[in-house]
């Protein structure tokens, strides 16, 4: 949640970000002024409490007559102290819910507007040029023997698939990549939970805005998470670290309801229920964030450039940002049957907002716990594999194999089977 100190300080400041996102600014009138009826009925309940300490001290020494008008009072002061408790705890709860649903303070420079006013940072590769008509990456991996979206559905249901021989082989090979990557980088490798409490879902902003594309076991009272960035962000949980930054990676099956998609990207594999996905998760000092930020994007860079993918970088507008995000940065590789760019991957800042919910913190040069920053970032997917057929496909169906993955593949070509 946002720093209250710092919205006392520069309420137009929140108001500004407020208003870039797309959402009301008013909400920063309710904060101040719930802010401010609160730290009021502290001040109260602290004065009478403090009254009632020291009433109680004259009631010991008095006797007879005057010790019974003083309990009499005493009783009517323990009342009010805990009326005065009971307000001030009813505001300190309204006002945290209030919080609570209020986004991040975009970073500077982060664009205004909605989902199409992203602004393009750089382009890198030429998109392919065929001598003959593409095929769409279901159309390879059904002749691939690699995808299996009939028997998906027959078993799990609409956007569900299965990945077969070398469709499977070239997801394991792509993560495997990915994590290859991370570790040389200095990234400590994790396989997390999937399934976490609703603390560890709401600390990292998930329970919002973005709620329905949540799946629930009401039963069990746990969330499947959509992205290893929830369990990785709660890991250090109500911890004091003591050494930063702490880099982690993660490989884990993601779960994502896609609602509010009906009638999109319904061909493949493009958006589905379930997909694999290798997962980049920084906490560093708030003050590195920033650079921070643009080490994870260069990481994904790189990893773009070794499966050899034509794409983009674009800075995602403020109003497409998720709750917890001051910045996004994502890579969009070029799909050439659609003749666009799909996003392939995505590095959030999500500076101090998680940590705040979730209690992370760190010391300080002057020894004071301060929360820490949250940065992620995706490093591979089973989306990457929609590119790739698709990219590196050949007249006769066949798909060449990016050289940094053949030897976690064991293939140079991917060829078309028989039926």
């Amino acid at each position: 949640m946002i720093d209250l100190r710092a919205l006392r300080e520069d309420p137009a400041v929140l108001r500004a970000s407020q208003r870039a996102r797309g959402e009301d600014d008013g909400v920063v009138d309710r904060l101040l002024d719930l802010d401010g009826r609160r730290r009021s009925a502290l001040s109260s309940f602290e004065r009478m409490r403090s009254e009632q300490k020291s009433f109680g001290k004259s009631v010991s020494k008095a006797q007879g007559d005057e010790r019974q008008a003083l309990l009499v009072r005493a009783k009517e002061l323990a009342q009010q102290v805990k009326e005065a408790e009971a307000e001030a705890d009813r505001l300190g709860a309204e006002l945290d819910e209030l919080l609570r649903g209020v986004p991040n303070l975009i970073e500077e420079g982060a664009p205004p507007g909605g989902e199409q006013d992203f602004v393009v940072l750089d382009t890198v590769g030429e998109p392919p040029a065929f001598d003959f008509e593409p095929k769409d990456h279901l159309e390879l991996g059904e002749a691939l023997g690699a995808i299996d979206m009939e028997r998906g559905a027959k078993v799990s249901g609409a956007r569900f698939y299965y990945l077969t021989g070398v469709g499977a082989r070239l997801q394991h090979a792509l993560l495997n990549l990915a994590m290859e990557q991370a570790i040389e980088a200095g990234f400590v490798p994790m396989y997390p939970p999937v399934l976490v409490k609703p603390e560890s879902m709401e600390g990292t902003g998930f329970l919002g805005a973005h709620a329905a594309e949540v799946y629930q076991l009401r039963q069990e009272d746990l969330y499947l998470v959509g992205t290893s960035e929830v369990p990785l962000a709660a890991y250090h949980m109500d911890e004091i670290l003591d050494e930063l930054p702490r880099r982690y990676v993660a490989w884990s099956s993601c779960f994502r309801r896609e609602a509010g998609s009906y009638g999109k990207d319904t061909r493949g594999i493009i958006r589905v229920h379930q997909f694999d996905k290798v997962e980049m998760f920084s906490y560093c000092d708030p003050a590195d964030a920033h650079a921070e930020h643009l080490r994870l994007l260069e990481w994904e860079r790189e990893m773009l450039a070794k499966v050899e993918l034509p794409y983009r970088v674009i800075d995602v507008a403020a109003g497409d940002l998720g709750a917890s995000a001051a910045r996004k940065y994502d890579c969009e590789a070029w799909v050439p049957t659609q003749n666009t760019y799909r996003e392939v991957t995505s590095t959030s800042n999500c500076t101090e907002f998680q940590a705040r919910r979730l209690a992370v913190r760190h010391r300080d040069a002057d020894g004071k716990n301060q929360p820490v920053a949250t940065l992620n970032g995706t490093l591979a997917t089973t989306r990457w594999m929609v590119a790739i057929l698709e990219n590196h496909q050949r007249a006769d169906g066949s798909v060449h194999v990016p050289e940094a993955l053949r030897k976690f593949i064991g293939l140079d070509v991917l060829e078309p089977v028989k039926r």
